[in-house]
């Protein structure tokens, strides 16, 4: 008679389901269940934002008189939109993934995705996915609710799609490192208080960058937040303000590196583990 010392040596890894070199199953489980989570709650993230932008639009156009004044050619209403744009999808997918992983944390069920069969890389790409469908929608419906105040025109798709989609990838990113470092939640607002929100503002959301003098002129372009800015705007007013060939592989190479870290913290069970 066989011996049984060999019983489940060829049976696939977890149960009866063969998973492959990368678990797209786990992968879509994960995103559902991360959309989900912030669907549960839409009032919240998605129409609050595209209220607050449309209430900044306002004050900036309306109540300071904005639609009477112009940066350079550009009417001003119609320069501000994008960059209005793009602070809510980054502030939005940083939101997604901070809060996501804060909540898991402080919640004590972190342990249930540690032991499910998804390895750093996919953990990463769920996580990343669901921020950039939230911050999607969210950029989506702030763009329309600007058809309000102005006209936009969308002469260079190709500048809209890669610049807001390398803004919400890299804020999700962030957020995914912030969240695993912080322990508290007071740790975690202090990087949205001083660190995400004066990028987003001191990146040429409510100005242009020319009117910079000499020095601050030149740390305004180390800002990674401009260049997606800027991009972005290129995109609906055909001008940007600084390289966008510059802006493109800036963004490329950050958002690498970014996703490299994510692996690296997930791989090693930094503040993860006990």
């Amino acid at each position: 008679m066989k011996s049984n010392g060999s019983i489940g040596q060829n049976l696939p890894a977890y149960g009866t389901k063969r998973i492959g070199a990368i678990n797209w199953l786990g992968v879509w489980t994960l995103y559902t269940k991360e959309v989900r989570r912030f669907f549960k709650v839409v009032g919240q993230t998605v129409l609050s934002p595209v209220i607050t932008t449309a209430l900044f639009m306002t004050i900036f156009t309306i109540a300071l008189g904005g639609n009477r004044r112009y940066v350079g050619d550009v009417p001003f209403e119609l320069f501000l939109a994008p960059g209005l744009v793009i602070m809510a999808v980054l502030q939005n997918a940083f939101a997604n993934t901070i809060s996501s992983l804060m909540t898991s944390k402080m919640q004590g069920n972190i342990v249930d995705l540690l032991l499910a069969p998804l390895g750093p890389g996919e953990m990463t790409l769920a996580f990343t996915l669901a921020a950039v469908t939230r911050a999607v929608l969210v950029g989506g419906f702030v763009t329309a609710s600007m058809f309000i105040f102005t006209s936009l025109s969308f002469p260079h798709i190709w500048a809209l799609l890669y610049f807001g989609l390398s803004a919400a990838v890299m804020l999700a990113l962030l957020g995914i490192m912030a969240g695993i470092w912080a322990d508290k939640w007071e740790q975690s607002s202090s990087i949205t208080n001083f660190v995400i929100v004066p990028l987003s503002f001191l990146s040429g959301t409510f100005y242009s960058i020319d009117r910079l003098p000499g020095i601050w002129h030149q740390i305004s372009q180390l800002n990674p937040f401009f260049y997606l800015i800027d991009g972005f705007r290129y995109g609906i007013i055909d001008h940007a303000d600084g390289n966008l060939m510059t802006g493109v592989i800036y963004i490329a190479v950050l958002n690498i590196l970014l996703g490299l870290a994510c692996y690296r913290m997930f791989s090693s069970g930094y503040k993860l583990r006990p």
